[in-house]
């Protein structure tokens, strides 16, 4: 669910306080984009909104709901917004996000 090896690449190359200010900003950022899929973004909006949080979703570790983001924007590019599963993208980014939080927490961080 999350690549523990990117995030502790990450947070060693920018260091500790950078870490925990990228992870505040990667949470704002991708909760507003989610609020707006819960809403019911419109279908030309999808595949914008799956890309960006596919590329976020990377940066940081999440590489189940980057997968899920990266095929529902490869569909959304052809026309196929029926073949997305949008409550699978947004359970499997609730559930990464809650993994993500207490292990951080478990391991002293953030």
């Amino acid at each position: 669910m999350i690549d523990w090896t990117k995030v502790d690449e990450l947070r060693n190359d920018i260091g500790e306080e950078d870490f925990d200010e990228v992870v505040d900003l990667f949470l704002e950022e991708v909760e507003d984009a989610m609020e707006k899929l819960r809403a019911g973004l419109p279908v030309d909006k999808l595949e914008c909104c799956l890309h960006f949080l596919k590329g976020s979703a990377l940066n940081l570790g999440f590489s189940n709901f980057s997968e899920l983001c990266a095929k529902g924007e490869a569909a959304a590019a052809i026309g196929n917004h029926g073949s997305i599963d949008l409550c699978e993208v947004i359970q499997t980014y609730d559930a990464s996000k809650a993994t993500f939080l207490k292990t951080l927490a478990d391991r002293g961080a953030a």
